[in-house]
C-alpha cells in the first residue's frame, strides 16, 4: 500500500479529540503520517439554547467540510449520531468504524438508577429523544436542559444542578469514566438515537484516495445496523427537533431494526415501529429502515391525526 500523509480535522473537545487520535493511531499502524487539526464548532460555542432551536446537528460538522472544502485537511471525524442525515453536495460519509456501546448511560452521585428517584427529581440532558422516553418512563421528573462537552456535563452534575444526568455510553467509556455509569438503559428501556456509538468519518466525494484507504476501517456490521438505522431518521426528517430513536442489531445476516417516535411533553404515548430481513449490503439495510419509517408515519399519523 501506498503511503500517504493526512490531516484529520476534529472538534477540539476531549472526546472528540480521543475519537481523532484513535483514527490517527489506526491510520499510522497502516503506514500513513497524520497529523491533527483542532477547530471549535458553533455546536461547541452556543450552549445556552437546545440543539433543535440553533441549528441542529449540523452545529457540529460545518466548521469541519470547511477545512476540508478548502484543503486544509483531508477527512474528518464524527461521533455518527452528530452527523445530519443528509450531507451537503460534495461530501461522502466514507467509514463507519465498529460499534461502542450504543447505550445511553444513567450518571448519578446520589441515586442508583432513574427508578430510584424521588418525585420531582431534576434529571439532565438537551436530547429530546431522551427527554420523551424519560417522560414516558417517569412523567414525575422534572427534565431540565444540559449542554456542553462531557466534562462540562459531568461537572454540572457534581455542582448538584442536577439529580441524575443521561450520557451516551460509549463517549464515558472511550475516555475512561465507565466508573461513573450508575447503570445503563437496555434499548427496551431507553431505545439509542440513530448511530449513537458509532464514529462515522467524512470526507469530500471527489477523494477516491482517502476513502479507498479508509476501506480496511470500514466495521460491515455496523455500516449495516446504523445505514438502516440513519434510514429512518432520514424518512422521518430526523433532526435535533425529533424525538426520534432508531436502533438495529445483526444477527448473521438478518438485521433486526426497533424506532420509537416520542412526545417531549409526555401527552402522548410512544409510538414503535419494527422489521427484521435478510441484508448483504448498505443497500438492503437502507430499505429496511426505510420500511420501519413508513410504519412509523402511519402510526403517529393515526395517534396525532397530523402526521410526523
Amino acid at each position: 500500500m501506498v503511503a500517504h500523509t493526512f490531516t484529520i480535522a476534529t472538534r477540539e473537545s476531549r472526546l472528540a479529540l480521543w475519537q481523532a487520535e484513535h483514527v490517527k493511531a489506526l491510520l499510522q499502524d497502516m503506514g500513513h503520517q497524520v497529523t491533527l487539526l483542532g477547530m471549535t464548532t458553533k455546536g461547541d460555542q452556543i450552549l445556552d439554547r437546545s440543539l433543535s432551536k440553533v441549528g441542529g446537528k449540523g452545529l457540529f460538522v460545518k466548521e469541519l467540510e470547511v477545512a476540508l472544502e478548502a484543503g486544509q485537511a483531508d477527512l474528518a471525524v464524527h461521533s455518527l449520531k452528530d452527523v445530519p442525515m443528509e450531507l451537503p453536495e460534495g461530501f461522502n460519509l466514507a467509514c463507519v468504524m465498529e460499534r461502542e456501546d450504543p447505550r445511553d448511560a444513567w450518571v448519578s452521585s446520589r441515586y442508583a438508577s432513574v427508578e430510584a428517584l424521588p418525585q420531582g427529581a431534576v434529571v439532565g440532558t438537551s436530547s429530546l429523544r431522551r427527554v420523551a422516553l424519560l417522560r414516558a418512563m417517569r412523567p414525575d421528573l422534572k427534565i431540565e436542559a444540559l449542554r456542553g462537552n462531557l466534562d462540562t456535563r459531568l461537572k454540572k452534575l457534581d455542582d448538584g444542578l442536577y439529580d441524575g444526568i443521561v450520557l451516551a455510553a460509549a463517549g464515558l467509556k472511550r475516555l475512561g469514566l465507565g466508573a461513573r455509569i450508575r447503570t445503563v438503559f437496555e434499548p427496551e428501556q431507553m431505545l439509542p438515537a440513530a448511530g449513537q456509538g458509532a464514529l462515522g468519518i467524512e470526507v469530500r466525494s471527489d477523494r477516491a484516495d482517502v476513502t479507498q484507504v479508509l476501506l480496511a476501517l470500514v466495521h460491515k456490521p455496523t455500516l449495516l445496523a446504523v445505514s438502516a438505522e440513519r434510514a429512518v431518521s432520514r424518512v422521518m426528517g430526523g433532526s435535533c427537533s425529533m424525538p426520534l430513536a432508531a436502533y438495529a442489531t445483526l444477527q448473521g445476516d438478518v438485521l433486526s431494526i426497533r424506532a420509537t417516535w416520542g412526545d417531549p411533553e409526555g401527552v402522548q404515548p410512544l409510538v414503535h415501529a419494527q422489521a427484521q430481513g435478510p441484508v448483504q449490503d448498505a443497500a438492503a439495510a437502507t430499505r429496511l429502515g426505510e420500511q420501519v419509517a413508513q410504519q412509523l408515519q402511519v402510526r403517529v399519523s393515526q395517534q396525532t391525526g397530523t402526521g410526523a
